[in-house]
């Protein structure tokens, strides 16, 4: 297959990175994240098959993708996510590949992630006191977690970020966050809570991660500073002699439109160019037909959009946050 130019849209963004779902299922049921009883379960033919995903990421690769983040649901609850691993990381043109997973399985599949080419992760963490992350993963185990903390650190990974979504009550845990970045090289990253799907029970209170930041930098001084390896929108900064970093994705208080550089597959093969907008293309008919794909892919680079008000003309979301990919 023939390379395209890189591609930029009409900002001359380079739009660069692919999230890759391969699977809306999950091993969780975290209150922001999907209703309580999960999300309708898609029957098997209704996934994209690992073929057809390499397939969609080769020939998104020759449109100018070049960094792929596989993610979920929880990627690693589909058999074969290991093997799916080494094939992506052999690709010819594709210069990053990364994970995001909630860290409950890595201390089963780390090691073999790591030998199949996988060089980073980002461990969804959203408290560190234990009662609050069963309440708030519905049932999920805190030591589980960390467990898998320590398994990405154990084979290597780097960098490793940990996510935490900024709710109500968390903000009398940050400052454990910040020990954990004294403690270890770890970037902690607060994301601000994006109410997607309004299908979902949960009412969570809109905190502003300019809050948490200045609460922050009144106390420890924070240092700006470049962040880790990635490719997300996150602004960091250190606290003086800190081994990581602390972020902030402030997707709500502070839109980047401007400078996102990313597109998104779900796990049922439908191509979107902003996590806020239920704009989707249904590319799973074209994953045989290369250059009609590459089409559509350098298509919807060109298309999209300068601000969030632009993409939600196309409608409200519909879906839960793990049926996107998040």
């Amino acid at each position: 297959m023939t390379s395209l130019p890189q591609r930029n849209d009409r900002g001359a963004r380079r739009v660069d990175y692919l999230r890759l779902s391969i699977t809306d299922r999950c091993n969780l049921r975290c209150v922001y994240c999907m209703p309580p009883g999960g999300v309708p379960e898609r029957r098997h033919e209704e996934i994209l098959t690992y073929e057809e995903l390499l397939t969609f990421a080769e020939t998104a690769i020759a449109a100018g993708i070049t960094k792929v983040r596989i993610t979920g649901g929880e990627p690693l609850v589909r058999k074969g996510c290991v093997g799916f691993v080494g094939r992506l990381a052999a690709l010819a043109g594709l210069s990053d590949l990364a994970l995001t997973t909630n860290g409950l399985l890595l201390p089963r599949f780390a090691e073999e992630l790591r030998a199949a080419g996988l060089r980073r992760v980002n461990i969804s963490i959203d408290s560190l006191d234990p009662a609050r992350y069963a309440d708030l993963s519905r049932g999920g185990r805190l030591d589980d977690a960390l467990a898998g903390l320590e398994a990405a650190f154990g084979v290597g990974f780097q960098p490793i970020k940990v996510n935490a979504v900024l709710l109500a009550g968390i903000e009398d845990e940050v400052e454990a966050f910040v020990d954990l970045t004294r403690q270890r090289e770890v970037h902690v990253r607060f994301i601000e809570y994006m109410p997607l799907d309004r299908r979902l029970s949960f009412e969570g209170e809109f905190i502003p991660s300019p809050l948490v930041l200045e609460r922050l930098r009144a106390i420890h001084g924070l240092e700006s500073v470049g962040g880790p390896r990635g490719h997300g929108p996150a602004q960091y900064y250190r606290v003086p002699g800190a081994a990581g970093t602390i972020g902030f994705i402030a997707g709500v208080s502070d839109h980047f439109c401007g400078e996102c550089n990313r597109l998104r597959l779900t796990a049922d093969g439908r191509l979107r160019t902003c996590l806020f907008s239920s704009r989707e293309i249904d590319v799973r008919p074209l994953i045989g037909r290369p250059d009609e794909l590459a089409a559509v892919i350098a298509a919807a680079i060109d298309g999209k959009a300068f601000d969030r008000r632009a993409e939600q003309a196309g409608g409200e979301n519909g879906r839960a946050m793990s049926e996107i990919g998040g």
